[in-house]
């Protein structure tokens, strides 16, 4: 499911419900297998939120990028990469920043269909 985060101050995010999982587990949610429909990160929850993710982005070492010496290597070229738990969470930690800045909460329901 394709779900949306709203926040006044930032602009929307959109993710798919099983990579926005990880991420909300990381803030602090206690959330298992499922993401619910519909969810809030209040305003004084986000400082709490903010540092989780960033500890886990931290710990996430799947985005460092080798640079080889030898001009001749064969370079993957950076679409057949994986997406990483920092790429993923990156925009989120954004809206998060900035709805704390602002004294906003964060909320996320399913996206329109189009």
């Amino acid at each position: 499911m394709l779900i949306v985060f709203h926040s006044k101050p930032a602009a929307e995010v959109l993710m798919f419900s099983q990579h926005a999982l990880p991420i909300l587990k990381a803030a602090g949610k206690p959330y298992t297998d499922t993401l619910p429909e519909r969810g809030v990160i209040t305003y004084a929850d986000l400082t709490a939120a903010i540092a989780g993710i960033e500890k886990a982005m931290a710990i996430d070492t799947s985005a460092e990028f080798k640079e080889s010496d030898d001009e001749n290597d064969a370079r993957e070229h950076p679409i057949s990469r994986p997406v990483t738990f920092r790429q993923r969470a990156f925009p989120l930690l954004a809206m998060l920043r900035i709805s704390l800045e602002h004294g906003a909460d964060v909320t996320w329901e399913p996206a329109p269909v189009w």
